[in-house]
């Protein structure tokens, strides 16, 4: 007996605390003995399975290059044309497409997105040739091209530069991109402001020792006075508060035909599959009815 206790002690100081551990340990181990009894057939068979998986891995990378080489042509174009509406009629852009040393998570391509604002310059890295304005225009012409939901997107400086009738077409951008998604706008065009379902001013106030910064929502006759004070009037003469009303006027009006017109695209389509987010992330589904406008 003691004996037998010396050798029990002397297996649990080795392979477990208990004898439990000991036998789990002792099953674990024979199963290993054999997996390196064969391990010449085990290196054959892995290495075969090394070699399939890298040929479906160079196929499947090179079917992903050929895909993003077509599209990045079609999408370019699209782009561009939001980047003429958007007062940037000389906009280029371009997607630089160049193999990796081996593919990795996401194919074996780096793509790199090329920008050139005016005619004649050559097209560079978009984060070190674009200013602040026209980033957040390239931004924006991306993201109205994708037309995808469920993200929040800030624009400051998307106005700079441009004014009238551009200004309009930033402001009916903006909105149509908030139908899917969250839209903070800084701006100081009222041709941008009309088009938020809130909008928020600015406002600094003082006491005669301390200046602070907040924020007040403007609605109904003090929204159209905010308007009219933007465009340069006193916001409050009958002329600026007539423009101000006309440009919120016409920015319900292309609200409501923005609706109309999704709601016939979505009976057109009838009860067939859902359109896929051009991002991956599986069908987008969109209620007309709970979708608003964030911009402001």
């Amino acid at each position: 007996v003691a004996g037998r206790r010396a050798e029990l002690q002397t297996l649990t100081r080795k392979y477990g605390t208990t004898v439990d551990e000991v036998l789990a340990w002792s099953a674990a181990s024979a199963t290993r003995l054999v997996e390196l009894q064969g391990s010449d057939e085990r290196i054959d068979r892995l290495t075969a399975d090394v070699e399939r998986l890298t040929g479906e891995v160079e196929a499947d990378a090179a079917r992903l290059t050929a895909l993003r080489t077509q599209a990045a042509e079609r999408f370019a174009r699209a782009v561009e044309g939001e980047l003429a509406a958007l007062a940037m009629p000389h906009a280029r852009l371009r997607f630089d497409v160049t193999p990796l040393p081996e593919p990795g998570p996401h194919g074996g391509d780096q793509v790199a997105l090329l920008f050139a604002a005016n005619p004649g310059a050559v097209p560079g890295p978009l984060g070190r040739i674009a200013s602040g304005g026209e980033l957040s225009r390239v931004r924006l012409a991306l993201e109205v091209v994708l037309a995808a939901g469920g993200d929040t997107f800030v624009f400051d400086e998307v106005d700079a530069g441009i004014g009238g009738a551009v200004a309009l077409e930033v402001g009916r951008r903006l909105a149509r991109l908030s139908r899917t998604a969250q839209v903070v706008v800084v701006t100081h065009l009222a041709q941008v402001a009309a088009y938020a379902d809130r909008h928020v001013v600015v406002a600094k106030t003082s006491d005669g020792s301390v200046t602070s910064s907040g924020l007040v929502e403007v609605t109904g006759d003090e929204r159209l006075a905010e308007l009219a004070r933007m465009m340069g009037g006193l916001g409050g003469t009958d002329s600026s508060l007539a423009h101000a009303a006309e440009l919120v006027a016409q920015a319900d009006a292309d609200a409501a035909r923005t609706t109309a017109d999704r709601a016939a695209t979505r009976r057109g389509q009838g009860a067939g599959p859902r359109p896929l987010d051009p991002r991956g992330r599986g069908p987008r589904h969109h209620d007309p009815d709970k979708e608003g406008r964030q911009t402001g």
